[in-house]
């Protein structure tokens, strides 16, 4: 969802965007590239891939990028820190249990077999090594891409520079 002023806001559910549509709130920027359609018992609507507000709605501004399990695995791309698989847990890097915080810093995305063969172990004593170090993510459009799944290509000419 853009703002009137074509700067982006947010990934938002079809179901809302569809609402917003139909009470006049928003409008089609771009249709899904399946050129899908709804229909009711009194309209059709063209399933959006991208809307904008008809109304600027002022931001206010946050310093962090909030912590959630979908803006880490997409930070991670959804592969494992230890071996590359493909990633369905989150891991502390340093164990909670033994004083490590739940930081950008310190989680991970990780599979479920080396999820649980690390445990509450450190990776010294397994002998492991990150594949990458955990940052937290930088650029203004990580809010917006934290929330989806995955981020529509269609997006791109919106979010301006790529968000990695």
């Amino acid at each position: 969802m853009l703002n009137a002023t074509f700067e982006p806001l947010t990934a938002l559910p079809l179901r809302r965007a569809i609402v917003l549509l139909v009470c006049g709130k928003a409008e089609i920027v771009h249709e899904d590239p399946a050129g899908t359609l709804l229909h009711s018992a009194t309209a059709t609507v063209e399933v959006p891939s991208v809307i904008r507000l008809s109304r600027y709605v002022r931001v206010p501004y946050r310093a962090q990028v909030p912590l959630t399990r979908a803006g880490l695995m997409h930070r991670d791309h959804f592969r494992c820190a230890y071996c590359g698989g493909r990633a369905e847990t989150i891991d502390h890097v340093v164990p909670r249990s033994r004083g490590g915080g739940h930081t950008w810093e310190n989680c991970v995305a990780c599979c479920a077999k080396c999820n649980h063969r690390k445990a509450d172990k450190m990776l010294s004593e397994l002998g492991w090594r990150l594949r990458t170090v955990p940052r937290e993510p930088r650029g203004p459009h990580w809010r917006l891409l934290a929330h989806a799944k995955e981020a529509d290509p269609l997006w791109q000419r919106y979010l301006g520079a790529p968000a990695a």
